[in-house]
């Protein structure tokens, strides 16, 4: 395949003020990715508390997009049972196998190349609580769907996409994902806008028969972290898209309508996905400004007390605890707590001899 004139690729050579308007875009987020791999030094305990929170968020904004009806309050409180493994409706069962992914990328994205059985395993393990779905999880569709535009209750409102129709789904999903490996190892262009491309024409092949939406803002936010932008894990994506939901789909169907003709036109979903990440990365500045704020007001016992308490969070510890781990004197241990107390880095627990101390994630 001659890549180079592939039909993909050609329809990334946008006009003059397109590309000026992405790569003032591009500038801002990259900007946010560089600051975060040299300065950020994330407190432990917050890092993991934003991860849950994201995760949590972004469950419930991605398939609230698809018609689920479950809060963010529901989602946490299914998060903290995932082992009971017995969900009541659906949109508990959608629910759950979205958090499990996400939680998977988020820890294992640098063992996760993109490959088609890895794009089929994603899709696989996000339905696998629906039984509904058990016929063609993990695997391409069988019968002609289209993407449609849902209400907040879940009411089909209008048709985005006609898809790639069924008997030619694998060879194109072949191609995307050929494609995207030529482009990004000769570096044709940006990889946010790779990124995009990819993302756009996924959506509009629409390959399985459910959960297409969902399983593209997994990849979105595997394929970001293997490019380096590691502030994905503390802003949510979903939730950006999710309040934006009206011009995300304006943006898809803007797109859709050039889609496999001799004027190709993707900036519209181009513009819109930087968009949404320029605001998910000046989110995490925030955050990053924030907690480096107070990271620096924190003194070298200070910070070496909440090293050791968070590598032992699972545990209640005493103050003689701390002493004996730190070798640091009574006055300065009680000194060192009380601060970390105060910046609500530790919780104080019974009073007294019986006084226990943990660490807040």
């Amino acid at each position: 395949m001659n890549w180079k004139h592939f039909r993909l690729t050609t329809r990334l050579n946008f006009k003059a003020e397109v590309i000026e308007k992405l790569y003032e875009t591009i500038a801002i987020i990259d900007g946010v990715k560089n600051s975060w791999r040299i300065t950020a030094h994330l407190l432990p305990q917050t890092l993991e508390q934003l991860m849950h929170s994201v995760i949590v968020t972004s469950t419930g904004s991605s398939n609230r997009i698809e018609g689920n009806q479950l809060t963010d309050q529901e989602v946490e409180d299914l998060y903290k049972n995932l082992h009971i493994k017995k969900f009541k409706t659906r949109d508990q069962q959608e629910v759950a196998g979205y958090l499990e992914v996400l939680e998977l990328i988020f820890s294992h994205y640098q063992k996760m190349p993109l490959t088609e059985n890895a794009i089929l395993t994603i899709h696989a393990d996000l339905l696998r609580h629906t039984d509904k779905d058990l016929h063609h999880r993990g695997r391409y569709k069988t019968g002609s769907n289209r993407v449609e535009e849902k209400d907040h209750a879940g009411n089909v409102v209008g048709v985005i996409f006609d898809p790639t129709p069924p008997h030619l789904v694998k060879k194109e999903m072949q191609e995307l994902i050929e494609w995207y490996q030529w482009a990004d190892t000769h570096k044709i262009k940006h990889p946010l806008i790779l990124i995009a491309n990819f993302i756009f024409e996924y959506l509009a092949i629409h390959p399985f028969q459910d959960g297409n939406g969902r399983t593209s803002r997994l990849l979105i936010n595997l394929m970001l972290l293997q490019k380096g932008y590691l502030f994905v894990p503390v802003v949510s994506h979903e939730r950006i898209v999710e309040a934006r939901k009206a011009d995300y789909y304006l943006a898809l169907n803007k797109t859709q309508k050039s889609w496999k003709t001799v004027d190709e036109d993707v900036s519209p979903w181009i513009l819109f996905f930087l968009k949404a990440l320029e605001l998910q990365a000046e989110e995490a500045l925030i955050i990053l400004a924030t907690d480096r704020s107070v990271e620096l007001s924190l003194s070298d016992n200070q910070h070496a007390l909440l090293r050791w308490a968070t590598e032992n969070s699972s545990k209640l510890f005493s103050r003689k605890d701390a002493i004996t781990a730190l070798g640091l004197a009574n006055r300065t241990t009680e000194s060192v707590i009380k601060r970390l107390v105060e910046l609500k880095k530790l919780q104080r627990l019974g009073i007294g001899r019986a006084t226990r101390y943990k660490v807040l994630l």
